[in-house]
């Protein structure tokens, strides 16, 4: 579970997030959404420990992202707005790499990455280095990224952006079984479709600030 309250950001004298708050709960999907500038980006990078609030606490299972840094990292898998792949790495390399990060090793690792590679439709390109990747070959390396250690929570930036429409409705059955395992999704998106596809909540953030949420 996610729990934001009274959140709090300030770049200069920009307001990112002037207070927001909301929960995330596990087996959800919540959606997050709102035009850009709102803010949205920004209160992810919060909750996955990468920036600091000004004031107000994000908290994951429990875990305070700043007090409880490493513990809300075990518990998270993150898809971020921008890709950040090694391009010398290969796609498999990439996934392999970040379950080690998560302590995972040997045979159960190799099992989990060939099981993304299946299930993202990665494996044309799986053993390719990541430069020269298109925007969508690059997007389901870091979703297989996101999702190799299994986490608890997921979050998840514009996850199907630059993916063709099989490789979207793949994304989608992937948030769903995740959501019916009991696990706990937020994302953001700008799809509205896929929003109402796949959202059990919504929260929608505007000027900074939530100015609804519900179902």
């Amino acid at each position: 579970m996610i729990e934001v309250k009274n959140l709090r950001k300030t770049f200069n004298s920009v307001n990112a997030l002037d207070g927001i708050g909301f929960t995330a709960r596990d087996g959800e999907v919540t959606g997050l959404i709102g035009p850009n500038g709102a803010g949205k980006t920004t209160a992810l990078r919060i909750i996955y420990t990468v920036m600091r609030p000004d004031s107000g606490y994000a908290k994951v299972d429990g875990f305070d992202t700043i007090t409880g840094r490493l513990e809300v990292q075990r518990r998270i898998g993150v898809l971020p707005d921008s890709r950040g792949l090694y391009p010398r790495l290969t796609a498999r390399e990439h996934i392999r790499y970040y379950g080690r990060l998560h302590g995972m090793n040997g045979k159960p690792l190799e099992r989990r990455i060939d099981d993304l590679i299946e299930t993202l439709a990665i494996t044309d390109f799986a053993d390719r280095r990541a430069k020269g990747f298109s925007k969508g070959q690059a997007r389901k390396v870091a979703m297989a990224r996101a999702l190799v250690h299994e986490p608890r929570n997921l979050l998840l930036d514009e996850p199907t952006n630059g993916l063709d429409i099989a490789s979207c409705r793949a994304v989608h059955a992937l948030i769903r079984d995740i959501r019916d395992r009991g696990r706990c999704v937020l994302f953001c998106s700008h799809i509205m479709a896929e929003v109402a596809a796949i959202s059990d909540r919504i929260v929608i953030i505007t000027q900074e600030r939530v100015a609804a949420q519900g179902t």
